[in-house]
């Protein structure tokens, strides 16, 4: 029956929740051949008999829009997560994820990423730092490893050694605990 890889692909695509599965190159390529054979025969069929609209015909093309807009959906929930990694992980997207996007992906996660960078920059302002609102200004941390100093919005200087804990603001804290140097105390 027509259309079934279009289903599959849609099928794989809500699967595919929270995780991104590697792009299925073959039955993209399957559904789009099935695509061309199907417009194909209509044209024939247009040659041959003119305009006279038979069911077979509109069947036919009924099934060349269904695999048009399920191979779309599935690259449109695709483009989705790969903008929602941006936010998730950053600038950059750990291997084996990358590893799972076909090279139009990655081109598209480098542009988008460009672009969120311009945007912020012209703004002022890292608007991926805070997705949710903090509950406290200042947070409670433990240096994990030496880092040297670090000057507070006060002017004040501290030296962070391994160990060590601190009352700090957040924005300062949350780029050390990513990059590991610090980790957040829960009081």
């Amino acid at each position: 029956m027509y259309g079934e890889k279009s289903v599959e692909l849609v099928r794989e695509a809500s699967r595919a929740f929270d995780n991104l599965q590697p792009f299925n190159e073959d039955l993209v390529r399957q559904s789009l051949e099935e695509t061309k054979l199907l417009y194909e025969m209509n044209r024939k069929h247009v040659e041959e008999n003119g305009d006279t609209m038979t069911p077979s015909m509109i069947y036919r093309h009924a099934a060349v829009e269904r695999n048009k807009r399920c191979i779309l959906a599935y690259i449109n929930a695709r483009m989705e997560k790969i903008r929602n990694m941006r936010w998730q992980f950053g600038a950059v997207l750990p291997a084996d994820i990358k590893g799972n996007l076909c090279e139009p992906e990655q081109h598209f996660f480098t542009k988008y990423n460009r672009l969120l960078v311009n945007y912020m920059s012209s703004v002022g302002t890292d608007i991926t730092e805070d997705l949710s609102p903090p509950r406290n200004l200042y947070v409670d941390v433990r240096v994990k490893q030496d880092y040297g100093e670090l000057e507070l919005p006060d002017g004040q200087v501290i030296q962070l050694k391994a160990g060590t804990q601190y009352h700090l603001p957040r924005n300062l804290c949350e780029q050390l605990i990513y990059q590991g140097v610090l980790e957040h105390v829960q009081s």
